[in-house]
């Protein structure tokens, strides 16, 4: 009975945690970069270019350079790309998706140490500091 006390409580703080988190600033930024890049209509026929030219890329790599469409597709996908990257909307939402991201890896780096340090904290950023490389004072001794 304990148990499933202390269970529930555990839960209600990680309600209220991810409350905290919606109603932050990050979190209010990665919504109206979401909503302005969803309501453009360019913004979206950039994007819906480039998933129709996604699956035939897909369908040119199962033959890869024999395929007879292989460099136009090759070509029209990165100039697809490139313009959809290059879309003030896009990248806006992508900047506060990273921001986000970063804020939600920060928080559980600090769970996970705050149990044990060699807990795993699964991280979406590969760059995400780890606290185990050079400067950290990990396994290779340096501060």
């Amino acid at each position: 009975m304990l148990a499933t006390l202390e269970r529930i409580e555990l839960l209600e703080y990680a309600e209220d945690l991810a409350k905290m988190v919606l109603e932050s600033n990050i979190a209010e930024q990665y919504q109206i970069c979401l909503n302005k890049m969803q309501k453009n209509k360019e913004t979206q026929r950039k994007i819906n270019r480039f998933v129709q030219l996604k699956e035939l890329y897909e369908e040119v790599q199962r033959f890869g350079k024999y395929h007879p469409d292989y460099k136009r597709v090759m070509m029209d996908i990165r100039v697809a790309k490139r313009d959809m990257d290059l879309d003030p909307y896009v990248a806006d939402f992508k900047l506060a998706e990273t921001d986000l991201q970063t804020l939600l890896d920060e928080i559980s780096k600090m769970i996970g140490k705050s149990v044990s340090e060699h807990i795993k904290v699964p991280a979406g950023n590969p760059f995400f500091e780890t606290g185990h490389g050079c400067g950290s004072g990990g396994s290779c001794g340096c501060s």
